[in-house]
């Protein structure tokens, strides 16, 4: 069964049983990514390192290291 006939099974069942629609299936997903994202930033500040940039900062690097290699 998929997600979607899932989820169609239930609303089915909630409108038979005068219950609320269940929320359908990635209706929080944009939420949830915000959250982690958040974590991660909080977690990078108490170990001290930079919050957010991290991934720019090394391929910086990285390419900084591999021009200075070829000349």
């Amino acid at each position: 069964m998929s997600i979607t006939q899932h989820y169609l099974l239930d609303t089915y069942r909630a409108r038979k049983l005068g219950e609320p629609d269940p929320p359908a299936p990635g209706a929080q997903v944009r939420q949830v990514v915000r959250e982690v994202r958040d974590q991660r930033r909080f977690r990078a500040v108490l170990a001290g390192r930079p919050a957010h940039g991290r991934i720019r900062q090394a391929l910086g690097r990285w390419l900084h290291l591999r021009s200075r290699s070829t000349c």
